[in-house]
């Protein structure tokens, strides 16, 4: 807000729609609410916005509860440069699993049974904790150990896939269980259920809100993505 040329009250205001509209609202939807002549002005504060979801200093996960890691690609299909060419952005999630009787209160929104509860590999009902999203440039170990170390609390059991980037997260303090899913759904529904619950969840959201959104600005609609999950009850 520094050097700002919009009045203060309508920063203030904007951050309110910001954070009472439960999906979100895109820029050309900001900038109509708040009268703002500039698409540009509208997009740029938007984005101002979405940097401060960030809590600086914010806690790690899995202090208590497990954590599911895995990545998804995020981003539309390319059509006309050949057989599997994308432009999709490669994302990391990171995601707490609490028992169901743990969580901290009932959602409004979502009535007993309802997703995101869900009952596979960890022997019992649960829901979705708190989360992270990152994006990231590859899949490589020096990528991957770096994002669970600054996210999730040493010695949390850790659950993965079978890919080798997560192959010392033992060796790092963390209770690391990987199963080799390659490419099993069943396996996939028992071992890492709520993550991919996370991830379409996140499709439906920058699909269905904003209509897709470009890999230079990604990050800044996770930071909101994850400001609005981890806030939801």
């Amino acid at each position: 807000m520094h050097r700002t040329q919009q009045p203060l009250p309508v920063w203030f205001w904007a951050a309110y729609l910001v954070t009472t509209q439960t999906p979100g609202m895109s820029a050309l939807q900001f900038q109509r609410q708040l009268g703002i002549k500039r698409y540009e002005a509208a997009f740029l504060m938007l984005h101002k916005l979405r940097a401060a979801m960030v809590r600086p200093g914010r806690d790690q996960i899995g202090a208590k509860w497990s954590v599911e890691v895995d990545e998804t690609l995020v981003g539309g299909a390319t059509q006309g440069e050949g057989r599997g060419r994308h432009h999709k952005t490669l994302v990391i999630g990171m995601v707490e699993v609490l028992p169901r009787k743990k969580a901290l209160g009932p959602d409004p929104n979502l009535p007993s049974g309802q997703r995101p509860q869900h009952r596979g590999g960890h022997g019992r009902s649960f829901i979705a904790g708190r989360l992270r999203l990152q994006v990231i440039q590859n899949r490589k170990q020096e990528t991957l150990e770096p994002m669970v170390l600054a996210n999730v609390q040493e010695k949390a059991e850790v659950r993965t896939d079978g890919w080798t980037g997560y192959d010392n997260l033992h060796n790092l303090g963390y209770n690391h269980i990987a199963v080799s899913v390659q490419g099993d759904q069943v396996k996939m529904d028992q071992h890492l259920p709520m993550i991919h619950i996370v991830f379409g969840h996140l499709d439906a959201w920058l699909l269905g809100t904003h209509h897709g959104v470009s890999s230079v600005h990604l990050q800044g609609y996770l930071n909101e993505f994850v400001f609005r999950f981890n806030r939801r009850f």
